[in-house]
């Protein structure tokens, strides 16, 4: 029988490459989405998968059209990847960002719980959970400190889920992941900034571009790599939680200078603080310019998880580096 995957957010990085992998193994993909962002296909057309899944509107925020879902379709398996994903608008927008991403985790599991309880019930947790911490490494049992509305959100939805799990024996559980890109990226995450700024600063379409901290480190994997554990997590014998991450750690700064690398872009860096610029050794010109009002209220400046049981339990490793990574986004930034 073909089993059926709802997958939400599916019109977002991770939602795309989830639903073009669980085509790939044969399910039925029912692709959820709020009404507002459903003319944004371009990340389906782009995996040419836009004609083999079944659309359907849904809203987080709305109890009604989540129970809607359970009962209209017979579900195997549930993807939850929508969210107010983008931290720095956390915290302009605390109350909207905590109902969608914090509240809407607990209306699933709710609706799951009454009318189909045999429901294998994934959640997008984030690393930004961990926050301010001050391990070396962090793993599935490493202390939440969050530090953003979008953070505590998550952290919300992730103790939900294992309160479902032991409460209602549930197949639920969070894939903790860390910071995960590609060229399906939205614009307003950094690396795919980075990646989208510098190619027209290259192709002579803009001067410069402006960031904030340069300096938080962060553990950078591919989108791509991601959604295979996403889905490994919900086809083992038991529910579990997992870090899904490279266990190695990059600066921002240092991503600008591998990006620079790859165009043969030769940067140099001088002054300090809000002052320091990168710019274009052989003309002079300055490309990179530091604005504080892309530095967020509450920084988080070190993360970097450790998959070791990702890699005992669901055998299962990243596979892209942040060179290869890097190259990948920057060639179809190039292209478009």
């Amino acid at each position: 029988m073909t089993k059926v995957a709802v997958v939400t957010g599916s019109s977002g990085q991770d939602g795309s490459y989830l639903c073009e992998l669980l085509l790939k193994k044969n399910y039925k993909v029912l692709a959820y989405d709020r009404r507002s962002s459903r003319e944004i296909f371009w990340r389906h057309n782009y995996l040419k998968i836009t004609k083999k899944l079944n659309y359907r509107y849904f809203d987080l925020s709305d109890e009604n059209s989540i129970n809607k879902i359970f009962l209209e379709n017979k579900v195997d398996e549930f993807y939850n990847l929508a969210a107010q994903s983008f931290v720095k608008s956390s915290f302009d927008t605390p109350v909207s960002t905590s109902d969608v991403t914090a509240l809407g985790p607990l209306r699933i599991l709710e609706a799951i719980k009454l009318y189909q309880p045999k429901v294998k019930f994934y959640q997008a947790s984030s690393s930004e959970m961990f926050g301010d911490t001050k391990n070396l490494t962090q793993n599935e049992n490493t202390k939440f400190y969050p530090r953003s509305p979008y953070a505590i959100s998550k952290t919300f939805a992730h103790y939900a889920v294992i309160n479902y799990r032991e409460s209602y024996n549930l197949y639920a559980c969070s894939g903790i992941l860390f910071n995960h890109e590609s060229p399906l990226r939205g614009e307003e995450f950094v690396t795919r900034k980075i990646t989208k700024q510098l190619s027209e600063i290259y192709l002579g379409k803009r001067d410069f571009m402006e960031l904030g901290n340069i300096y938080s480190k962060r553990d950078w994997g591919y989108a791509k790599d991601y959604v295979e554990a996403i889905w490994k997590m919900l086809n083992i014998k038991k529910p579990l939680d997992f870090v899904i991450s490279t266990n190695k750690t990059t600066t921002i700064k240092k991503f600008i200078e591998i990006c620079c690398q790859i165009l043969n872009l030769p940067l140099g860096w001088r002054g300090k603080g809000l002052k320091e610029v990168g710019f274009n050794k052989k003309t002079g010109k300055v490309i990179i310019k530091i604005n504080k009002n892309f530095y967020r209220p509450s920084e988080v400046n070190y993360l970097r998880g450790n998959f070791a049981k990702a890699k005992k339990l669901l055998n299962w490793k990243p596979k892209t580096d942040i060179y290869k990574l890097a190259a990948l986004m920057l060639e179809y930034d190039l292209k478009n």
